[in-house]
């Protein structure tokens, strides 16, 4: 597409585009597993299709709320989603992306989120409506995206000025109560352009295969909005299908040529450690373009266990991108170069502890290059007193650009703790390295003890290779308080592969081995090791370990191992 002068185009203005323009080209397909032998049921939209679509989400709104009401958006993965989205847009109301009632212990997220949002309208489909209702306690009216008849011209829509708030993302809550953060319809098209741009997308030779659920920041931006603003193609399958066996998201992806995709850390993981040998064998992945690593640290082991069983099927080490981002941001602050191989920072454990970045070959702590701004400006600062650190120093992460969010919803006090004289305070820590970023965890996250500090996600990879009936990233780490003095202790509570049977004996010894293997390592004693049953971790509705739950579990004697 064409730059024309004047203001920047909308997601809409693009949508309208290639409505026009690649009218019967795919725009979105879902992919259905109705059943476990299924190869995938696929349905598509066309660009005219989705637009058709969106506009008539839109004209059901004009009739219904006024700009700027906020819309509740409770519906399953699938084309209504992306539809729904955009005719939110169109309509000039601000959505809200979240997910049906029916998603597995997130209804209090769910009540808490639309207490917040006050939403005058919800958008689902025929299937959830009962369900929706329920939650809602019908106080609110509810349209069903999948009955609606066409939609009014786009002509007829009201354009929304740049700055205005287009959608509310709401933070998955790993470390503190969900948040609603303002994105302007400036915000999302200023970071779709970044990620395009990052990762070399384009009409004709690029369609991104995502299984992240769109109400997470990731997953709408890499699904959504950069496929909307570049005019490429994007596939869908739900969470579900992905969990329920992973090889279907990278069947997908060697489907495909020239896919882009994106997932947490913990997701390669699985991957590596769910798909077998002989389905591996059946994997054609030669054509896989980029394979976004972020939304939590991206570990070197991973990306490692991940390279080892794939790159057999064609996956190429130059794929795989690890990168940093938050809600705040939209979602993509860095990325890695696409024409490399993942960059590895093998660093003294004692410095790093101590705050700095000194390469050491052979080194215990690894870091991963998660790459340098996408299109925005990154520094490093004491978290204190604001001083901007050099190369080398860890410190809080701090970004500014046009993909900045304006603030939190409601909480017009929230800017000043978060914002700091232009910059955005991320909460996460870091260092730059050799013009990039390395990320080294959360802020809120960091346990001190003795004096030393030690990063949640370093600790829980020593206890799982330590511990061999430990499940891989259902693990939690966190500091509580510890004597007199104020200090912390250091505790991990992990959960056992299913059917594990562990008895007071194998419990004693476990924590004799991650005791050994943490103060090898980090020169720390491990408290305690509570060893819990499949599941009994909190997770964010992204998937992520939810540390601040967990210690709250812990502390309140709820996870002591009684699920075993």
């Amino acid at each position: 597409m064409t730059e024309t002068s004047g203001p920047a185009p909308l997601l809409t203005d693009r949508l309208r585009h290639w409505a026009t323009h690649r009218a019967h080209r795919p725009a979105v397909t879902h992919v259905a597993f109705p059943g476990p032998d299924s190869s995938g049921v696929h349905s598509t939209l066309s660009w005219h299709g989705l637009d058709a679509r969106a506009r008539a989400v839109a004209g059901r709104l004009r009739q219904t709320v006024r700009p700027g009401d906020r819309v509740a958006l409770l519906l399953p993965q699938g084309l209504g989603y992306p539809a729904s989205f955009l005719g939110c847009l169109y309509a000039g109301v601000i959505a809200v992306p979240l997910f049906t009632p029916d998603l597995a212990g997130h209804g209090g997220r769910l009540a808490g989120v639309l207490d917040d949002c006050e939403p005058a309208h919800v958008l689902t489909d025929g299937p959830s409506r009962e369900a929706v209702e329920r939650a809602t306690g019908g106080r609110l009216p509810v349209t069903e995206v999948d009955a609606l008849a066409e939609g009014p011209p786009a002509s007829e829509l009201p354009r929304p000025a740049p700055d205005d708030v287009a959608y509310l993302q709401y933070t998955s809550g790993s470390t503190r109560s969900p948040a609603g953060v303002m994105i302007t319809h400036a915000n999302v098209v200023a970071n779709a352009r970044q990620a395009v741009t990052a990762f070399g997308a384009a009409p004709g030779r690029t369609t991104t295969v995502g299984w992240l659920p769109l109400f997470h920041d990731m997953g709408l931006v890499l699904s959504v909005a950069a496929p909307v603003h570049a005019g490429f193609g994007s596939v869908l399958l739900d969470p579900v299908a992905f969990l329920e066996s992973p090889v279907r998201w990278l069947r997908l992806l060697g489907r495909y040529p020239g896919a882009v995709s994106a997932a947490p850390n913990f997701a390669y993981d699985y991957c590596a450690g769910r798909i077998g040998a002989d389905e591996a064998a059946g994997l054609r992945l030669e054509g896989v373009a980029a394979l976004l690593n972020g939304s939590e640290p991206v570990r070197p082991a991973t990306l490692d266990r991940f390279l080892a069983a794939f790159g057999p099927a064609g996956l190429a080490a130059e794929a795989l991108c690890p990168a940093y981002g938050l809600a705040e941001a939209t979602v993509l602050v860095t990325a890695d170069r696409r024409d490399r191989p993942p960059v590895t920072v093998e660093c003294d454990a004692e410095a790093l502890a101590a705050g700095r970045v000194e390469e050491r070959p052979g080194g215990t702590a690894r870091l991963a290059a998660c790459g340098r701004p996408a299109g925005q400006e990154v520094r490093v600062a004491d978290p204190e007193s604001g001083t901007v650190l050099g190369e080398g120093r860890v410190g809080e992460i701090q970004v500014r650009g046009p993909n900045v969010a304006a603030g939190y919803w409601k909480q017009s006090g929230r800017p000043a703790g978060t914002f700091r004289e232009g910059w955005l305070r991320t909460g996460d820590l870091g260092a730059l390295h050799g013009g990039g970023l390395l990320v080294t965890g959360r802020l809120k996250d960091l346990i001190v003890v003795d004096g030393r500090n030690h990063h949640p996600q370093d600790v829980e990879e020593t206890v799982r290779s330590a511990v061999a009936v430990v499940r891989r990233d259902r693990l939690a780490a966190f500091g509580v308080p510890h004597g007199d003095d104020g200090g912390e202790g250091l505790v991990v509570v992990a959960e056992v592969r299913r059917g594990t049977r562990v008895d007071g004996e194998r419990t004693r010894e476990s924590l004799a081995r991650a005791r050994a293997a943490v103060a090898a390592r980090h020169g720390a004693r491990l408290a305690d090791l509570v060893l819990v049953g499949a599941g009994a971790v909190p997770r964010t509705s992204s998937g992520k370990v939810a540390r601040a739950a967990c210690r709250a579990g812990y502390l309140s004697g709820a996870l002591r191992g009684e699920e075993l």
